[in-house]
């Protein structure tokens, strides 16, 4: 068995080179819109390119989880870097000889799906054999951490160098961060990990063991409750979340800078929240980090339905991001803490199909229930305005606000009821952690 990590060291090293990248990438992402809807003035092909990226991540991610689990995971980290930043390179020389076109983002932002596919498990599972088990949610917290902040800084930074050097000097500054994190991971060590029982039976093809995941977690009744928890509560957390943007604009009458101010101070709140996870390391039971985190963030959702000013939006979404590396990071160290290392990229790739595979469902049912049920409802003399209209008031916008309040409430209440189900409540107990299965001998 290998000697365990003693330190973050070598895993600060990958994250920060992981921070640098995120940060281009979401620089040009956001400069990328901006350039699609002046070309087109149409948000279709905004919804278009996000659903091409997220499908080919979802649709690749169980094979790219049997692919980590075979190959070295530090060369699938440099590789689906390296293809990330050529796929930014392409982007770039198409732009500069003026023959950039929607499709090609279309077909790029698929390529770039694939690859993260392959990023997450290997990222994650990367994790357990670099840090000790009990950092695993600091770690979570600084991976939560890096998200949020590259969410605050990328659009403001953008916004200021777009005027100055384009939309292809930002894009010259995503490779060269692409670069960055290329470097940090060619010169730190990424054990692989020791071959487990779980391990040897999980052998066989590649698509045996593309399925083989499913069939671990199918095993284990706690983790798969702890992965149904997220598949539903996602679903309707999701639901709530996005309707955010499109109610603020509707009862601000299109104020964008409203918009704005509301999401970067949402932002902020999961920069302060995941570095508090962070510095903290959450709590010892992580599945209290999991279900009050959750029924604390859902909070956030509700406080936005019934919030009618700036200043209760605000809090809302301060309140709703704050929380939410709290859940994932107490969820991360769980699994991690559980899973036999040598089947992490199967076992991961699979958690994370399944948690999120109802989110972009979300996306396409809360729209036309909005646009065509709950906003006429909500309209002075509509079905629902008599019943509810003290709550959230009448007129453009009212509609999605009862159904973030709805969304909030339920997403508050599931998680709770999860302390009334042994197997989710207790799963740190049921399940023994990985390193003592394999000190005993038994997996």
């Amino acid at each position: 068995m290998r000697n365990p990590p003693t330190s973050l060291r070598s895993f600060a090293v990958v994250w920060f080179g992981q921070v640098i990248s995120l940060l281009g990438s979401a620089m040009t992402w956001f400069a990328l819109m901006i350039w699609a809807y002046d070309l087109t003035g149409q948000a279709t092909p905004l919804a278009l390119l996000g659903a091409f990226t997220f499908g080919a991540t979802i649709l690749f991610s169980p094979v790219a989880g049997a692919l980590v689990d075979r190959w070295n995971r530090k060369l699938v980290l440099l590789l689906s870097d390296a293809t990330a930043g050529l796929a930014t390179l392409v982007v770039l020389g198409l732009y500069l000889a003026g023959q950039l076109q929607i499709w090609h983002l279309y077909v790029v932002g698929f390529l770039a799906g694939t690859f993260q596919a392959f990023q997450y498990p290997a990222y994650a599972a990367a994790v357990t054999t670099m840090v000790p088990k009990e950092h695993y949610a600091r770690a979570s917290g600084m991976l939560e951490l890096a998200w949020s902040a590259s969410s605050v800084l990328a659009p403001l930074l953008a916004g200021i160098l777009l005027g100055k050097i384009g939309l292809e000097g930002i894009m010259a500054i995503d490779i060269s961060t692409f670069l960055f994190a290329i470097v940090s991971l060619l010169f730190i060590s990424v054990p692989q990990p020791s071959r487990s029982k779980a391990g040897s039976e999980a052998q066989g093809s590649i698509w045996q063991e593309s399925g083989y995941g499913f069939r671990y977690i199918r095993a284990r009744p706690s983790l798969l409750s702890l992965l149904m928890l997220f598949a539903i509560v996602n679903l309707v957390d999701y639901a709530g979340f996005t309707l955010f943007s499109p109610m603020i604009l509707a009862r601000t009458g299109g104020n964008e800078l409203a918009l704005g101010s509301v999401q970067s101070v949402g932002a902020i709140g999961g920069v302060v929240g995941g570095a508090l996870l962070t510095m903290w390391g959450g709590s010892k039971r992580k599945i209290h980090g999991v279900l009050m985190g959750w029924a604390l963030s859902s909070l956030g959702i509700l406080l936005m339905g019934v919030g009618r000013g700036l200043g209760v939006w605000m809090i809302a979404s301060f309140a709703y991001a704050f929380f939410e590396p709290f859940v994932n990071g107490s969820s991360q160290a769980i699994w991690q803490v559980k899973v036999a290392p040598d089947v992490q990229g199967r076992v991961f790739a699979t958690q994370f199909l399944v948690s999120q595979i109802t989110m972009p469902i979300a996306m396409l049912v809360v729209g036309p229930l909005a646009d065509h049920l709950f906003e006429p409802a909500m309209m002075p003399g509509g079905a629902l305005a008599e019943m509810f209209g003290w709550l959230v008031g009448l007129g453009p916008g009212a509609g999605m606000a009862l159904m973030c309040v709805g969304a909030g409430l339920l997403a508050m209440l599931l998680p709770l009821i999860g302390y009334a189900i042994p197997l989710l409540r207790d799963v740190e107990t049921l399940i023994p952690d990985h390193d003592a299965v394999l000190q005993d001998g038994v997996s």
